[in-house]
């Protein structure tokens, strides 16, 4: 094998075991997700989110957890996909979110909760060229579990910097 050839299959089986480790994977409409646990602060049933005017419809609101106000996002409107009836099985992942200055507690609005994986390098794939389509930038990759695909999310990209200033200057 050619030098520089062996050099991008070495950086692809790093790349694949930066990205190897335990997810928690949850549903959406009828997709499953997956962002890494370490990110995971609690995850919660739904409570009554206050909502924030004059902010985008996929920003539900906030909630008081324990003292601190949590901006809280429904994933479903953030990715586009139709709204639905919140039923026992929704719930609010509180996550941790790398901001430019600080790291952010958000809840995530999910339909539901499915497991935690522990996945190998060897499971997860580089997400397919889209184009120029922006959701790329928020994709770890995709994960083959039991011959289904799970979608990775870089949580702290799903958000943009420049809402999560948004958020903090409503939240200050």
């Amino acid at each position: 094998m050619p030098p520089t050839m062996l050099a991008t299959a070495e950086s692809a089986a790093t790349q694949n075991d930066v990205r190897a480790g335990k997810y928690l994977t949850f549903h959406l409409a009828n997709e499953e997700f997956g962002i890494r646990v370490l990110k995971v602060r609690e995850i919660m049933g739904l409570q009554d989110i206050t909502a924030v005017p004059q902010t985008p419809c996929h920003i539900k609101g906030v909630i008081n957890l324990r003292g601190k106000v949590v901006p809280v996002i429904d994933l479903r409107l953030k990715f586009g996909l139709p709204a639905a009836e919140y039923t026992q099985r929704t719930c609010i992942i509180v996550t941790q979110v790398q901001g430019e200055s600080s790291v952010v507690l958000m809840g995530i609005v999910v339909d539901g909760v499915s497991e935690v994986l522990n996945l190998t390098g060897q499971e997860i794939e580089d997400t397919p060229d889209f184009g120029e389509d922006i959701a790329g930038r928020y994709l770890l990759g995709m994960a083959k579990v039991k011959g289904k695909v799970k979608i990775l999310l870089d949580i702290d990209k799903v958000l943009s910097t420049q809402e999560i200033h948004g958020l903090n200057a409503i939240l200050s």
